[in-house]
């Protein structure tokens, strides 16, 4: 790990901001703390009343009845402190875990609220394996800070301090004796700490690089198999996960060297413990001998008290650094402000259907113009059919009317507003979009097509389906309009996929209308189910068109074309055809094709 790493790790603010997500459960974790208090104060308690039972029996003047008499109660006490101990750290641990998961799940929701809003173009230049990381991997990991980070190490630490003020308050010579050895505890839990840290953080990357590299692939597969590219990817996919495997073999093998290295060193100290116990014993009378051996078993019991936390102590150090460094990549997200927000004073606002461009201007990447100067206006209730060549900057228009991504010149209005007067709410749910590229989640054909809206009712999801000829379809399949149609549609062929979709944008009755080669994927019989249902929508409503096929846009009111952002002709499809330009050229390409 760099030191810049470390930094961020060691960032106080940034712990404060991960804490800011405790606030509403601060009860919770001052308790917590309060009970990392008492364990570390009342576990050196019962090594200590061994100490004070083995003097007492021994130097106990009285009957042995008085002596056994005060055994039992010394057990009964022995017995209650075992199990209040006991309970407290049953309560510790689930509070912790308790306080952990809570967070982890408000985090959680704040990160995926956040990546909701995102503009598209983060999703143009993030694989979809690293948000997911982000949003399920790295939040987990932000679990342990507090169930087995923070919280935790502040206990150990607590019962560490206790424990040795325990242990110099029973013989101070004794507890300088046991601690000749921890001089090489301090090292080797260094050496340690860095060893698992190491590969920890090879493990979180190649856990980012595994998740993206799955996620890619799962839903390429399609095309990884038709190139038979199944070897070669597999080739790749063992690279990475190679990684992974080795990065988990080395925090192995630090653990291995290590915890034998503490036992070993726990062995020293006893040793000396004993040996200087012993040679003291034999100058001393019977009765200081047997205040010795009190001494003995109440160091031995602490002694392991005080390894057990020092054992882990530095694991839970890296489980601590880790959940740093998770969060801080969680709070890169957090911190994006790359969203397109309402602009102030934006209202939400019926939509008649009137758009205009008015020397609009548009990249994707910096000094590489996809849009330029361009300008054009459709009244509201005509329909405009975009044509171009692949490229042309026709996809990216409808995606600007959506306001999906920002222009960067001139000004596009809506009913002679800008576009950033209305809500993006507003805005959105008055345009319905169907893509070529159609997009269905796994569920029911109903929630595919209402998109688990409650305002919209089966029977007038059944009537927009009898509009356009396809609730035959539905009713068909098993289950009906409860049908799981899997992820993305993939029990469905790509024709019926183009038919709910267009069904779905029917469904939420939009002042504006856009079809982005909506009829290009769909055979003729399905194309004339979709033209007929085009022709009723289509009247009296705003309509964009985007397509090839000369039956889509020949009805259209105006026609533009485009040529590398530009619009180079504009008109409807008589006047273009009388032009005999590209549009012209285009048309009679296509009739070639269809001839063909």
């Amino acid at each position: 790990m760099s030191k810049e790493e470390k930094k961020k790790i060691f960032n106080a603010q940034l712990l404060k901001r991960v804490f800011v997500f405790a606030k509403p459960y601060a009860g919770k974790f001052y308790l917590s703390v309060v009970l990392a208090l008492f364990l570390a104060v009342f576990s050196p308690l019962r090594p200590l009343l061994i100490n004070f039972t083995l003097k007492k029996v021994n130097t106990q003047s009285e009957e042995v009845a008085s002596v056994m008499q005060f055994l039992l109660y010394i057990t009964i006490i022995q017995i209650i402190f075992l199990f209040i101990e006991t309970a407290t750290k049953f309560l510790f641990t689930y509070i912790t875990s308790w306080l952990g998961h809570k967070i982890v799940k408000d985090i959680r929701v704040e990160v995926f609220q956040k990546i909701l809003h995102l503009n598209l173009r983060q999703f143009d230049k993030t694989p979809i394996g690293t948000l997911t990381t982000r949003t399920i991997n790295d939040i987990e990991a932000i679990n342990d800070i507090f169930a087995e980070g923070f919280i935790p190490i502040i206990a150990d630490l607590l019962s560490v301090i206790a424990i040795l003020a325990a242990m110099f308050y029973t013989d101070w010579r004794l507890t300088l004796i046991c601690l000749i050895p921890f001089p090489f505890l301090i090292v080797a839990t260094y050496l340690f700490k860095e060893s698992v840290n190491k590969s920890f953080v090879a493990v979180r990357n190649a856990i980012a690089s595994l998740n993206a590299f799955v996620q890619e692939h799962i839903s390429g597969m399609q095309i990884i198999q038709a190139f038979t590219a199944e070897r070669r990817e597999m080739n790749k996919f063992n690279a990475i996960n190679q990684r992974h495997k080795n990065a988990n073999i080395d925090a192995i093998f630090a653990y291995s060297v290590f915890f034998p290295v503490v036992e070993i060193i726990l062995a020293v100290s006893m040793g000396l413990l004993v040996w200087f116990a012993a040679k003291d014993a034999l100058h001393l009378d019977a009765t200081q001998a047997t205040a010795i051996s009190g001494n003995i078993v109440a160091f031995a019991l602490l002694l392991n008290m005080l390894f057990r936390p020092l054992r882990v102590i530095a694991d839970k150090f890296n489980v601590l650094q880790m959940g740093m460094v998770a969060a801080e990549r969680v709070m890169v997200v957090l911190d994006n402000q790359d969203t397109l927000a309402d602009t102030p004073g934006a209202v939400n606002q019926q939509i008649k259907g009137e758009i205009e461009f008015k020397h609009v201007g548009f990249s994707y990447l910096q000094g590489t113009p996809v849009l330029k100067d361009l300008n054009f206006l459709v009244k509201a209730g005509e329909t405009l059919a975009i044509v171009g060549h692949t490229g042309s900057g026709k996809s990216t228009i409808i995606q600007l009317i959506s306001r999906l991504y920002q222009h960067q010149e001139g000004e596009i209005k809506i009913d002679g507003h800008a576009i950033e007067k209305f809500t993006l709410q507003s805005l959105r749910s008055q345009i319905a979009v169907v893509l070529q590229d159609v997009f269905l989640f796994s569920g029911s054909i109903l929630d595919n097509l209402t998109l688990r809206d409650p305002s919209i009712p089966q029977s007038r999801v059944e009537e927009a389906a009898k509009m356009i000829g396809i609730h035959n379809f539905i009713e068909s399949l098993p289950g009906g309009y409860d049908y799981n149609v899997q992820e993305r549609g993939a029990t469905l062929s790509t024709g019926q996929q183009q038919l709910l979709s267009f069904l779905r944008a029917l469904l939420f009755n939009p002042a504006i209308l856009i079809l982005d080669e909506a009829t290009s994927s769909v055979d003729s019989n399905t194309e004339v189910l979709i033209q007929k249902a085009i022709d009723v929508l289509t009247k009296g409503r705003t309509s964009i068109v985007i397509a090839h096929r000369l039956s889509t846009i020949r009805k259209a009111h105006k026609i533009i074309v485009l040529e590398g952002g530009n619009l180079i002709e504009e008109g409807t499809h008589e006047t273009l055809l009388a032009k005999q330009g590209s549009y012209a050229g285009m048309i009679e390409a296509q009739m070639k094709k269809d001839g063909d």
